[in-house]
């Protein structure tokens, strides 16, 4: 891994550099410029490159914590890149589709020109958080030759089963919506007008014109096919060379990646999963405690793009935090627990534990399931940002649309790992979903989340089949939870609660079906962390950069981050969400930045049709010389044959001062329908 690099005696990382930001266009191969800002040490020597590749704009949206570490990079001898995705930001060209092969191949375009620098050793490595972990690891497994190393945060290394689109083979209801339409406002912005000239009204009409929902694209492949193989690592771990971290955390969607590429990934890998949510561990957002991420990314690079010996390849192979058993809350400021080392994964220290669903209390006999249209109301936020209102919150209500088995716990268990439940069932429809959630429920009957699955039960066979169930004719289907790490204490139960209803996160099919559970053919499998002894993990305090000075504002509403509304005599139930993705706010070179968003959800009893997710998206950028405003709404419904998908945005300008109107850009709708195939 460190062929090539120069390795030296005056290799000093104890050594602190002034820092230098400059802005550079990256010509791609077809002309189309990127814009990139690099933050660079003072020095005459060659450095390492480290690049953070994303469509999030770096003019404004990740200004603030691209400020916390690009520049705490290059004071440690590394040039550090921040590249805005063709057609997102200010970079020149048209966006097409997540991880589309032009992103990919402009990615590694931009890895060539990084290394081919005159200040750059020809070293070079990426990080990033979500789209940038994903696109990390996609570009990994292309084999850029300068690419020597990544850190992987919060992604996936399945496109399809580990993402915001579909999960256990169904529509994930509440991100395929929600986060089509965040992307469907967020490309729809305009680049700044400072870095691209007065022509800027003109290249956001183009932009605008090229602009298309994704939503309809993702629905159209219900089954894993080569859309979603594409960019999936999972499809052939050995293809990437390049060293990995994999960093994620019990509160975010993405953890069981980590898992999997420590578990089989040939080149050097470490994992560490925290109790964080979708964040960077070291912003000190909920859940805590944060860590010094930063400088153990800092042992990462100066290990596998200068040939220092950091430590780092005897480090274990996964650090975990196991939690602590809490009572049931939306936000945790700091969770308790503890570290453990895993010196390979999977590890000896995990006992797989099966216990026969006879054993536990309600395990006796059959059990049919027919859950309410609304369960799944209180499953909390798919993406948790570290907001009030983000995790789930007391899942007694929801253990009541459920069918439950209780296992007494006279001794404490520890889980580390991830939980299967292996169910004999039959439906009475050929089309059906169950969704099995673990909770620890205490002394008192408070019931806490610790981790979920889904089925469909059309792709028990496999994610790229569709096999519809036989009437009343029994079969064992495996349905494997989200990984976990938790600490069940003595006298509570441990509770495993399956329904055929998870609404929002999961679309229901057009027809309610009635699942005949048989628990002496039913298997609970846990997996027990067996050592209790402390492994002696421990991280350094949190360093950042000094931030940029953003002002927040004050919200233009005062909406609930999260509320339940049940409409009684109509039996409708309606959840509201505000995304909280950052809100409004001034920056210092005096750009306002607003945004404002509304997500709505609503299902009625006995009725699946009637399921419908709305999203509302305002956002206005201005200063005092030019104002953009843009409005888009996205709503997604569906009938028995097909998904509806429909998206309207409307753009505005003003060139001029406050005194001059704003005058209409574009205004574009799409309506489209989408067979229903098997989700």
């Amino acid at each position: 891994m460190t062929e090539g690099i120069d390795v030296t005696d005056r290799i000093d990382v104890r050594e602190r550099f002034d820092v230098t930001v400059r802005d550079e266009w990256i010509e791609m191969p077809d002309g189309v410029r990127l814009h990139a800002r690099i933050w660079a040490p003072v020095t005459d020597r060659t450095v390492p490159a480290l690049l953070e590749y994303l469509p999030y704009r770096l003019d404004d949206w990740t200004a603030p914590r691209d400020s916390e570490r690009h520049p705490w990079y290059a004071a440690r001898g590394y040039a550090s890149v921040r590249v805005d995705i063709r057609g997102t930001g200010s970079s020149d060209g048209f966006f097409d589709d997540e991880y589309s092969p032009q992103e990919l191949d402009d990615g590694e375009a931009v890895i060539a020109w990084l290394a081919a620098q005159p200040w750059c050793s020809g070293a070079v490595g990426m990080f990033g958080i979500s789209w940038g972990g994903f696109n990390a690891l996609q570009l990994a497994a292309r084999r850029p030759p300068a690419l020597r190393a990544i850190v992987t945060v919060c992604s996936t290394d399945d496109r399809y089963d580990n993402d915001v689109h579909y999960i256990g083979g169904a529509v994930l209801g509440i991100d395929m919506a929600a986060w089509g339409a965040t992307m469907f406002a967020f490309n729809a912005r305009p680049p700044r007008p400072e870095v691209v000239g007065e022509e800027w009204v003109e290249r956001w009409r183009e932009r605008l014109e090229q602009h298309r929902p994704m939503t309809p694209t993702w629905l159209a492949h219900q089954e894993r096919d080569d859309y979603w193989r594409h960019g999936s690592v999972s499809e052939d771990y050995d293809a990437i060379d390049a060293a990995v971290l994999a960093i994620g955390g019990w509160a975010d969607p993405y953890r069981d990646t980590v898992f999997r590429l420590v578990e089989h990934l040939s080149a050097p890998a470490r994992g560490i999963v925290g109790p964080w949510s979708h964040q960077y561990p070291d912003r000190g957002l909920a859940p805590g405690p944060a860590i010094g991420f930063l400088q153990e990314t800092l042992r990462w690079w100066d290990r596998w793009l200068r040939g220092v010996d950091t430590g780092v390849e005897a480090d274990p192979a996964l650090r975990a935090w196991i939690n602590d058993s809490e009572p049931p809350a939306p936000y945790y400021r700091q969770r308790t627990g503890r570290w453990v080392a895993a010196e390979a994964w999977p590890s000896n220290a995990t006992e797989g534990r099966v216990v026969p669903l006879t054993v536990l209390t309600g395990g006796e006999r059959p059990r049919a399931v027919r859950s309410p249209a609304h369960t799944g109301i209180d499953a909390g936020r798919f993406f948790p940002f570290g907001n009030r209102a983000d995790l789930p919150p007391d899942q007694r209500a929801e253990d009541g649309r459920s069918e439950c088995f209780d296992l007494p716990l006279d001794a404490k268990l520890d889980v580390l790992g991830n939980v299967e439940v292996e169910l004999s069932l039959a439906s009475d429809r050929p089309r059906a979903i169950v969704a099995v959630r673990l909770c620890d429920v205490a002394p008192d009957g408070s019931s806490t989340l610790v981790t979920r699955g889904v089925l469909n039960l059309a792709k028990r066979h496999g994610r790229d089949r569709d096999d519809l169930m036989a009437p009343g004719a029994p079969e064992r289907v495996l349905v494997r939870l989200v990984a976990a790490g938790h600490s069940f204490p003595a006298g509570h139960r441990l509770r495993v609660a399956v329904s055929t209803s998870y609404w929002p996160w999961v679309w229901p099919y057009p027809d309610s079906a009635t699942v005949t559970i048989d628990p002496a053919e039913s298997f609970l499998t846990l997996p027990v962390w067996t050592r209790q002894d402390d492994d002696g993990v421990r991280f350094e305090p949190p360093e950042q950069a000094p931030r940029l000075p953003v002002r927040s504002l004050p919200a233009s509403s005062h909406r609930p981050e999260r509320r339940v509304l049940h409409d009684v005599a109509e039996g409708e139930w309606t959840l509201e969400v505000d995304p909280g993705y950052g809100g409004s706010r001034e920056y210092p070179d005096g750009l306002v930045f607003e945004e404002d968003s509304r997500e709505l959800y609503r299902i009625a009893d006995g009725d699946p049709l009637s399921a419908s997710a709305e999203s509302r998206w305002t956002i206005t950028l201005r200063k005092a010389l030019w104002r953009a405003r843009l409005e888009t709404v996205s709503r997604v419904t569906a009938t028995r044959d097909a998904f509806r998908v429909e998206n309207t945005v409307r753009a505005w300008a003003r060139t001029g001062g406050p005194e001059e109107a704003e005058a209409l850009v574009a205004e574009h709708t799409f309506d489209e329908a989408v067979p229903r195939t098997s989700a």
